[in-house]
Parts: structure tokens; sequence; C-alpha cells
């Protein structure tokens, strides 16, 4: 047995993949699928703001990544959006401000269905949560879980368009969030009486650490694998 820590990297099948979006755009991006066990769920992640540091390896996007498919069975797709650049490559295009992004989440999802990967959740972290909101209730997913959310973009007229749709909406608030902390959120969602808000002490946007890291995880997993919370601490 080993400890998780932050690089640990367990067993998977890693795809590097491409998204063709309608408006004709090649977005780079990765899949993971766990190893030698059928996919019970689907995680399609959003990064944070891109023109501030944000791409599909992000860290807590990286980890969903290397440690999801195997201990929830998990496909996991990461992938930058329009004019994004990471090691994996560079998404063409520009960045366009949340956006011409719709097209590359609609790619996302569509992807996931040619793929025949059970229906996915969006699991957008920062602006990543912006287009979740925006634009999730146009497409065919299981819902969306929100981390750090700061409602920039995202409208409460974005978060009403929720109200009559059959699937969750979970948004994690950290209390030291500088752009949305618990109580400015509460006010925000009151709106959508039934998302559900879940606050984190001590934890700020970033969620930096490994105690970050796996209060994330577990939340996450136990949204969309009921049950399986809390994640093994070593392997």
């Amino acid at each position: 047995m080993i400890e998780i820590t932050s690089n640990t990297e367990l067993p998977s099948i890693r795809k590097d993949i491409e998204l063709h979006t309608s408006d004709g755009e090649v977005l780079v991006g990765e899949l993971a699928l766990p190893k030698d066990k059928p996919v019970k769920t689907t995680l399609i992640t959003l990064h944070p703001l891109p023109t501030h540091g944000g791409f599909m390896d992000s860290h807590l996007l990286r980890k969903m990544a290397n440690r999801l498919p195997e201990l929830i069975s998990a496909a996991v797709l990461r992938f930058n959006t329009r004019g994004t650049q990471s090691p994996r490559g560079t998404s063409s295009g520009s960045f366009s401000d949340g956006i011409g992004e719709r097209f590359d989440v609609a790619a996302a999802v569509d992807f996931c269905k040619k793929e025949g990967l059970v229906k996915p959740w969006l699991v957008g972290w920062s602006f990543g949560t912006e287009l979740a909101i925006k634009y999730g209730p146009d497409l065919d997913i299981a819902g969306a879980i929100l981390l750090s959310p700061p409602l920039r973009r995202a409208t409460q007229e974005d978060l009403k368009r929720w109200e009559n749709l059959p699937i969750p909406l979970v948004a994690l608030i950290p209390e030291h969030d500088e752009f949305l902390n618990p109580e400015q959120a509460r006010e925000k969602f009151s709106v959508l009486p039934r998302a559900k808000l879940l606050e984190f002490d001590g934890e700020k946007h970033l969620w930096v650490g490994e105690s970050a890291t796996r209060r994330v995880l577990n939340a996450i997993a136990e949204e969309v694998a009921p049950g399986s919370s809390p994640l093994p601490t070593s392997y």
C-alpha cells in the first residue's frame, strides 16, 4: 500500500483526443478510462480562466483524471477550450470570454455520446462553472458540479433556467473564496432554491493542498457515485 499524494497516478487507460466544434475549431484533450472495468459515470471537466493560467492540467482536474477512473470507475474527459495551451497542445481559435466556448462544451458532450459513455456530468472550476451554468441546460447531461463558482459571467437568469430541469446542480463554496464566499453564494443562488450548496470551512478559491483536493474529490464522488466516499487515501 502506498499513500495517495499530489503526484499519484492510479491505473487507467489514457487516450489523447481531439474535439471538433460545430463552428470549426479543433480542441485538444485527454480521456482517462477505468482499466479492466466498465465505466459507471462520466465527468467532463471545464478548466479555470485560461487568461489567468487555467487549462486542462489545472491541479484538481489532473487529479480527477489520475484517481477517479480507478477509484469510482469514472471516465474523465479533460480538454483545452479554444485558444488554450497546455503540454498536450494548443486548441485552435481564441479565447471568447465564455461566448464561443458554448460550442466547446457541446463538442465534449457530443464526443462522450459518440464514444458510448454514460451521460456525463459537467464539472467546472471557476471560469468552467460559468460555462456549465450557462450551457448545461441545453445539453444532454446528468448534472453539473461547480467548484468555486464566481458568478461573474453566469447570471441569475442563467441559474433560473435550471429550475425545471430534472438534473442536479451542486456548488462547492470555499469559506474564504475571494470571488464568491458562502454568504454571497446563498444570496446569488436564492433564485434556484433546489441548488445544493456545499460550504467548505477554511478553503480558498484555488483549493491548495492535498487536504483540499481530497475534500473536493470526495464531494464529487458522493454526488456522481453515491456511497463511494470517503475515497481511500492509500492504494
